[in-house]
């Protein structure tokens, strides 16, 4: 999706990608550490992201160890081979420093997606709390070179403390050598750090130079996780590499795979399909029937991609493999006969005789799930419902006795751990699925124990999650499963609204109590004057709901009607005040992300020296002084990929003339069913909107969970006989 007017909102959006801005608060601000740092002597060291790789493999080792004891082993790393399987192991081999570094592996990570366990009984490593930060201690010495190096450069000096943070100790001696380490910074384009570069380097520097060229080629691999994918087709590559001036792509791709800065995948097929060709010897270019192109169009696209969304799709394919593997319980024979719904019933029956689940359905399918829970703890199992947000949490009712995907990670929430480090749990359903992103998906995966029953649960119409990957979508896709679709409708206007843009049509309901209401405006002034009004007065008034109880969603965070404009004005309506702290002021509705793709609603209460303190559902949150700029956003006004997995009373959807281009079917259909009791759309997208329900689906994502899976669960079909 194209989010309007983001690139000229100001530098705080200007490294955000298109098609993604809106995914989360500060989606690309929970940065972590580089994948090798280097100190002032130039000695690799072992950074935080290497302990992790290290515990990776540690833990990959147990899982390894268990399934061995399985007639039929799942091994990581299957779909490499050849000079690809080579590759990997090169790039580990530098990460246990068996290998010294090159400076580009000092691109920015993500958060730590697992924490090294310490002796002498390692467990499975937890993910990290909501107010954990994933950045290095900064010393003042380190602090200063990098203020010296960016002054030489004449980059901000705001840079400073986040290089600091991101490259580690000796981030000064490193930029000063490598000045496009400054791509490993959220925000920061190639040509902000060809500049940099150009003003240290002088003319040692140039488009082809090495350091520049597999710098870029990690950013497009970073820059792409952003947008949902967790690799990229090198024709890709290589064509954005062009558009950056490179001089020889092709040649920028193959040193950068050497270096370790990405994995290729398939390259064994495609150098044997140009050994064909050589030994062809058709100087015309002819090929004969059924030559290399059509092998090629078998295996598909030559991938690449970074080392951790690798190991991460590697991870979830094997985990969700050995769940499905998981065969019938006797158990379960009669548990389905008090099951509310016919629906409840299937899936009741599903979960008993598979371990791997996938249940699709809209709000109101949401109970089927929690009497699936139900049943099984008459049952005598253990069992944890998760959801994807607090709001989802609190929506489910306390029966549910529901976590949300981070506390049960972290161990906030939920049953604990065995000695082994899994979770104590025999049924996991999670609801919200479509929200999983790879990494998360992977560590959730990893943590269940043999012979654990998964249901994954949610509405596959709504937006995907905002970090990298599809999985819900692609375990549907792949059917190595069985599939249970719910048949209870969500009820009334909203309900009936939705259903139809599920399925592409946009169509007028029936709303004789006002539940669905359309306010046509002319431009994007008067769609913040009409929302406000809504939000305030109209809306309040007809429902007998407080402001608090109505969500105001828009297409992105910037643009004439976008979230900060939409905030600021409902601040000066709601609760005016000078922004004592950071621009906030206590009874402030916010938005927190603690992490990229979580958001937390919430409101101030108090500012002090720790840092700004909220109350999110009940829950008190202190987000420190110096991630309140990164973190933080008012939170009157979302986009709709903060609010997906939530809903409120009511919601308010802003589509102004500008915000055409940024609309799709599952933006339309995750915006419009945010609303429980009402929806008011202030419109002024005209045809633009019914367009885009009709003929503007979801944007694909580049994955390979589903090819894993289906290599691993697919059976090959008996022969028949003759």
């Amino acid at each position: 999706m194209t989010v309007p007017s983001e690139e000229a909102a100001g530098p705080e959006t200007a490294g955000e990608p298109a098609g993604e801005a809106e995914q989360s608060a500060e989606g690309t601000d929970a940065e972590g550490t580089s994948a090798e740092g280097t100190n002032a002597e130039g000695t690799a060291e072992v950074s935080e992201a290497q302990a992790e790789l290290a515990a990776q493999r540690e833990l990959r080792e147990r899982i390894e160890r268990r399934k061995a004891e399985k007639e039929a082993p799942i091994e990581a790393g299957a779909k490499l081979s050849g000079t690809a399987a080579d590759l990997l192991a090169a790039v580990r081999a530098v990460e246990s420093g068996e290998k010294s570094g090159t400076a580009f592996f000092d691109s920015p990570a993500p958060a730590p997606r697992r924490s090294a366990p310490e002796p002498p009984a390692p467990v499975r490593p937890q993910a990290p709390g909501p107010a954990a930060t994933h950045e290095r201690a900064v010393t003042p010495e380190t602090l200063a070179s990098v203020r010296a190096a960016l002054a030489r450069g004449g980059a901000p000096e705001a840079l400073a403390p986040r290089a600091a943070a991101v490259l580690g100790e000796g981030a000064g001696e490193l930029l000063a050598e490598d000045p496009w380490q400054l791509l490993s910074l959220p925000g920061v384009r190639p040509e902000q750090a060809d500049g940099f570069a150009r003003a240290l380097l002088g003319d040692a520097c140039g488009p082809g130079d090495e350091r520049r060229t597999t710098a870029l080629v990690g950013w497009l691999l970073e820059r792409a996780a952003l947008q949902g994918h967790t690799a990229m087709e090198l024709a890709a590559v290589r064509e954005a590499l062009a558009e950056h001036k490179v001089p020889d792509p092709a040649e920028a791709v193959r040193h950068a795979v050497a270096e370790g800065v990405v994995l290729v995948f398939q390259e064994e097929e495609q150098e044997e399909h140009g050994q064909e060709d050589e030994e062809g010897g058709e100087e015309s270019g002819e090929r004969p029937e059924g030559a290399p192109e059509a092998a090629a169009a078998e295996a598909g696209p030559v991938l690449l991609g970074l080392d951790r969304y690798a190991l991460a799709e590697e991870s979830l394919a094997d985990g969700l493999a050995r769940l499905a593997r998981t065969g019938p319980s006797d158990d379960w024979a009669e548990a389905s006969a008090a099951a509310p719904t016919p629906s409840a019933a299937e899936l009741i029956r599903a979960s008993g005789a598979h371990g791997l689940v996938v249940h699709t359905g809209g709000e109101a399918a949401r109970a089927e799930p929690v009497a699936l829970a139900g049943a099984a703890r008459d049952l005598g199992l253990r069992v944890v419902v998760a959801a994807h947000s607090e709001n989802g949490v609190r929506r489910l009712g306390e029966e549910a006795r529901a976590v949300t995907v981070a506390a049960l990670l972290s161990g906030a929430a939920g049953p604990g751990r065995d000695a082994e480090g899994a979770l104590a749990v025999d049924l996991l359903a999670v609801l919200d699925a479509p929200q999983l992103d790879v990494e998360t998906a992977a560590m959730l995966v990893e943590s269940l124990p043999d012979g654990c029953r998964l249901v994954l649960s949610g509405d596959p119409g709504v937006l995907g999650s905002a970090g990298a990957g599809r999985v819900f979508a692609d375990v549907l896709a792949a059917r190595v499963c069985p599939q249970v679709a719910s048949r209870t409708p969500d009820p009334g206007p909203v309900g009936e609204l939705v259903s139809g843009i599920g399925i592409g049509e946009l169509l007028p309901v029936e709303a004789p109590g006002k539940e669905v209401v359309i306010v046509p405006v002319r431009d994007a002034g008067e769609a913040v004057h009409r929302a406000v009004q809504l939000v305030a007065d109209s809306v309040p008034r007809a429902f007998a709901l407080t402001a608090e109880q109505i969500q105001v969603i828009t297409v992105g965070h910037g643009g004439s009607a976008g979230t900060r404009a939409l905030n600021a004005a409902l601040k000066q309506r709601l609760n005016p005040g000078p922004g004592r702290f950071a621009g906030f002021d206590p009874g402030d509705r916010v938005a927190y992300a603690p992490a990229p793709g979580r958001t937390l609603t919430g409101t101030v209460v108090s500012a002090d020296a720790e840092g700004l303190r909220l109350d999110c559902g009940g829950e008190a949150v202190v987000v420190p002084k110096d991630r309140v700029e990164q973190s933080l956003r008012h939170g009157w006004a979302l986009t709709a990929h903060q609010s997906a997995g939530m809903r409120w009373p009511a919601a308010v959807v802003v589509l102004p003339g500008d915000a055409a281009q940024g609309l799709s079917r599952p933006w339309v259909y995750t915006a419009f069913g945010r609303g429980e009791r009402h929806l008011s759309v202030v419109h002024g997208a005209d045809q633009a909107l019914p367009r885009a329900v009709s003929e503007t689906p979801a944007l694909p994502r580049t994955t390979r969970l589903r090819p894993l899976l289906e290599t691993l669960l697919t059976e090959p079909e008996e022969p028949t006989a003759d």
